[in-house]
């Protein structure tokens, strides 16, 4: 009996090709880019792109983006102190999903010398955890992060395709319509413990898709 064709026929790239957390320049033209400024003032603002068609692993590419705020590509415009509470939840999310794609995993600084390019889809999930903070008191960010964690990948995809389709710009459209009710869904929607479906059981579910990274 023949053997049961792969579901998937992504085909993983060589580990020497993968640059921050699961960017690869060969095979993806899409990614995100995480910008932390030197330096541990509180008041410092990360900035995280949306680019495409632009090799990201390259330090000339990265440096040819836009420095204006209201530049279309910025998804996300966040304070330091915002950032350091919601980064090593990311991080966390990121690198499991990068270990079961057998890709290398990326440790968290709190002080990047350089930009971070990320995956797209991981980075679509930032997005969404940043959008759902960045209005939100800081001492919601661990119930947003509950919440957050609590989705499986493809709910949060289809969030972000839903918020970036009319409130993508990080600055004009700050606080109004899908990045409002981001807020309202996980910063301040209480999160109970032992309602629904557990995270785990929620990815069981769901298979492998969401486990691996696309890299068609």
């Amino acid at each position: 009996m023949p053997k049961a064709a792969n579901k998937s026929s992504t085909t993983p790239p060589r580990v020497r090709d993968v640059v921050g957390l699961g960017f690869t320049a060969s095979s993806i033209r899409h990614g995100f880019l995480i910008q932390i400024p030197k330096g541990t003032a509180r008041e410092d603002v990360i900035r995280v792109y949306e680019c495409r068609n632009i090799d990201l692993a390259q330090p000339a590419a990265q440096a040819a983006l836009s420095t204006d705020d209201r530049d279309p590509m910025l998804r996300v415009h966040l304070d330091r102190n915002r950032w350091q509470l919601l980064a090593p939840a990311f991080w966390e999310e990121a690198n499991r999903r990068l270990r079961s794609s057998g890709l290398p995993v990326s440790r968290y600084q709190k002080t990047a010398t350089v930009p971070i390019p990320v995956h797209p889809t991981l980075g679509k999930e930032l997005c969404v955890l940043c959008w759902a903070v960045e209005e939100a008191p800081p001492e919601l960010i661990p119930n947003a992060i509950l919440n957050w964690e609590s989705l499986a990948p493809e709910e949060r995809w289809w969030l972000y395709t839903m918020t970036v389709a009319t409130t993508s710009q990080a600055l004009v459209h700050r606080g109004i319509g899908w990045r409002k009710a981001l807020r309202a869904a996980l910063a301040e929607a209480p999160f109970v413990k032992g309602e629904g479906l557990a995270p785990r059981t929620r990815r069981d579910m769901l298979g492998n898709a969401q486990r691996t990274l696309d890299f068609d």
